[in-house]
């Protein structure tokens, strides 16, 4: 009776509209916090005095009771890495409900199935050597698309057996599929050519928002809006998924198509993440799984939902990873990995972890 209960509340529209008011009021509040902490402290109003002063309405309208440094400090520091947590920890998060909606499984996500890996090896191979130079300032972003993309068709590939792709093989391919990768990527590092390489790429390849910038906000920003969009406008296609293909194929979805189109806007948004922050893992698991818990399965509301809990979880996180050892920073995969590990622990010992009719074999 209380399982019935829970899920009559869940699917009540009121229910959803509080969670998606309460989670964005927690949004707003976690940047303003995340802003303020560091070695020099900020009050939550100058924090926002200084940020709507370059609002072009503004300019030159409020007070300016703040020093030079403190704006530098806020604007050009501090709130382009907090944001851009922000979008890296909602494309995650919306690129790990599609795989989990696609692979009909709760244990799927870009870092397990081995499309981080596959972006990291190519934009490894961009950062230590220079590679595809030709395509000037988009060779990194592109670069990592395409190892994405690759690393997810080559996985298809290997759990395909008969025709039939199950979710066990999907996901031991996804995992063998990743250490391979990652074994290039290590070998990689090793030929760079100086040491300073080296530090580098391991320490990008664990993740970190070090030198964030506001124009390195814009392409992924865009890629994650387009890729949530496009997603949301195809969440009944979404939802006949986790009834199985056969329904899914009944209710007149082109499944090879829709597949494809799954694997490309995945590949396209954690490419387009692993270029600018590293290589993050857990985030695209967990999220999606917690926002499923609050409002059920609907994608109409577990993509919107996921966003802004990505959003959220990985603002802190990186709190965590610039705060906790300071004045060192920890890379921030570690932090994730440490709230990820666990989790993943969690479903495993759950009697099912699939969706729909499923039993996760």
């Amino acid at each position: 009776m209380i399982k019935k209960q829970n899920g009559g509340l869940r699917a009540k529209p009121a229910w959803f509209a509080v969670h998606l008011f309460a989670w964005m009021v927690v949004l707003t509040a976690s940047i303003t916090i995340a802003v303020m902490l560091g070695p020099v402290r900020i009050h939550p109003l100058q924090v926002w005095n200084i940020a709507f002063s370059h609002l072009p309405l503004l300019d030159g309208r409020l007070d300016g009771s703040w020093t030079k440094a403190q704006e530098h400090i806020v604007w050009n520091i501090r709130f382009p890495r907090v944001l851009l947590g922000a979008v890296i920890g909602a494309g995650l998060a919306v690129a790990g409900a599609a795989i989990q909606a696609l692979t009909r499984n709760s244990l799927a996500d870009p870092y397990i199935l081995g499309v981080s890996s596959g972006a990291s090896t190519a934009a490894v191979l961009v950062i230590i050597f220079g590679a595809f130079r030709f395509l000037g300032i988009y060779a990194l972003p592109l670069s990592a698309f395409a190892g994405s993309l690759l690393a997810m068709v080559l996985v298809f590939i290997l759990a395909k057996v008969g025709g039939e792709i199950s979710t066990t093989r999907l996901l031991l391919s996804g995992i063998v599929t990743s250490m391979m990768l990652s074994a290039a990527t290590n070998f990689i590092v090793t030929l760079a050519p100086h040491a300073d390489g080296i530090r580098s790429a391991m320490y990008w390849m664990m993740g970190s928002l070090t030198g964030a910038k506001w124009e390195h906000l814009t392409v992924p920003a865009l890629i994650v809006a387009v890729g949530a969009a496009v997603l949301l406008s195809l969440h009944r296609s979404l939802n006949s998924l986790l009834m199985g293909e056969e329904a899914a194929v009944t209710l007149g979805v082109n499944i090879a198509a829709f597949r494809i189109l799954l694997v490309v806007i995945a590949a396209l948004i954690t490419g387009t993440i692993v270029s600018v922050s590293g290589s993050i893992g857990f985030v695209g698991l967990m999220i999606p799984h917690i926002a499923r818990m609050m409002t059920g399965s609907d994608h109409r509301r577990v993509l919107p939902l996921s966003m802004l809990l990505g959003a959220i979880f990985m603002i802190w996180a990186d709190v965590a990873a610039r705060l906790v050892l300071a004045p060192e920073e920890l890379p921030i995969g570690i932090v994730t990995a440490l709230c990820g590990g666990p989790f993943f622990i969690w479903l495993l010992r759950r009697s099912t972890y699939s969706f729909g009719g499923g039993n996760g074999k």
